[in-house]
């Protein structure tokens, strides 16, 4: 195999394919990237078993051929080569990298080890690529990161004709956010797919800029996988099995008892009083007709307290919420002013979640879609 290429789009390439490889695995072949060299075409892949990542790029291919070379040693010399072009050339079991001054010699591995990548079923819908992102962004922040329980670390896409709706939940909170979607079809059952959010953080991320993303939900139940593709670029990834908890009945019909805020004040006390607090603590919350105020008694030489503006509607409420999943609401709230509406239990000392979704001022509600239910702690006294 022997070809060149432009040194910032191969470097973008690779880091691309590496982006979802494991940081450690039982099998060092599934640590390689696999580079295919064919016409003007030179394609790059990934694999581990459960999620694959392929892009193509333009390349001066001399001989074409395919070789297997470890992936994050290739990532960080392409990271670093100096800005010229780059010469890939291999001969038995050694690859030669150069670029200007610079030459590093690898071993390759044994491409006839290396597993054959997943096939991609029917384009299930198309979504515009910056809505994904943003959707993406607002609600995986609130999957769980306890692999005990498999079923929760997932973001939940539910798809039907016309809209995508995400859903993420670690148990003291639930995200969720509804998007328009085509999938160009009229009147299909409702499809479910569970996705891991690490893995749909990063597609969220890579695919952002791109005008549309393809999205092919396929597979029986023994391998049920999801694919997204967009500007020569694919990520595939199988699913996670189980039943997704039914979070959607927690939300409240209605709700009149709220508060709304300015978004950026909100966030700057909060991070400011919580300064105090040690691990684990909440702050207490006091909406009142005079605003809001915000107490955080920390350890016996530091506490802490900041009143700010508030428009309240209903009763006068203290809840007590932990700083951290507030502020992962808070800044996924693209909105100037934000609402955070109150729900009641039989238990009035046991106030129940509290709701935040975005409002485009102190009058009107915003229209993203995204609404955000935080349980809060007991009630501090």
């Amino acid at each position: 195999m022997k070809f060149e290429v432009n040194r910032d789009v191969f470097s973008e390439a690779v880091s691309f394919a590496v982006k979802l490889l494991p940081q450690r695995t039982t099998l060092p072949i599934l640590s390689g990237v696999l580079i295919h060299a064919d016409g003007d075409r030179l394609t790059l892949s990934s694999f581990d078993y459960e999620v694959s990542a392929q892009t193509s790029i333009s390349a001066q291919i001399d001989d074409p051929g395919t070789v297997l070379v470890s992936g994050r040693l290739l990532n960080d010399i392409a990271s670093r080569l100096p800005n010229a072009p780059v010469t890939f050339t291999t001969e038995d079991s050694k690859i030669s990298v150069s670029c200007g001054s610079a030459h590093f010699t690898l071993l390759s591995m044994p491409v006839e080890e290396y597993p054959t990548l997943p096939e991609i079923g029917p384009q299930t819908g198309v979504i515009p690529g910056d809505a994904f992102s943003e959707a993406v962004s607002q609600v995986a922040v609130a999957a769980s990161r306890d692999d005990v329980t498999p079923v929760i670390t997932g973001v939940q896409l539910e798809v039907g004709d016309n809209d995508l709706s995400l859903i993420a939940t670690d148990r003291y909170r639930v995200a969720v956010r509804t998007i328009a979607w085509d999938s160009g079809r009229v009147g299909s059952d409702p499809l479910h797919a569970l996705v891991p959010a690490r893995t749909l953080q990063e597609v969220g991320r890579t695919f952002g800029s791109a005008s549309t993303v393809s999205v092919s939900i396929s597979g029986n139940s023994d391998r049920e996988l999801i694919a997204f593709h967009a500007d020569d670029k694919t990520v595939t990834s199988l699913l996670i099995k189980g039943n997704y908890p039914p979070v959607r009945r927690l939300f409240p019909e209605n709700v009149n008892d709220h508060a709304v805020i300015n978004t950026a004040e909100l966030v700057e006390a909060v991070r400011r009083v919580s300064l105090v607090l040690e691990r684990e603590a909440a702050l207490r919350f006091s909406f009142t007709v005079d605003g809001l105020t915000l107490e955080a008694i920390g350890s016996e030489q530091a506490q802490a307290s900041e009143s700010i503006s508030a428009l309240l509607t209903g009763e006068e409420t203290v809840v007590s919420l932990k700083p951290a999943f507030l502020l992962d609401g808070l800044n996924a709230v693209h909105s100037e002013f934000v609402r955070i509406s109150f729900t009641k239990t039989e238990n009035p000392n046991k106030p129940g979640p509290v709701l935040i979704t975005g409002q485009t001022s102190q009058e009107a509600a915003a229209t993203d879609g995204y609404r955000y239910l935080l349980q809060p702690n007991l009630l501090l006294r």
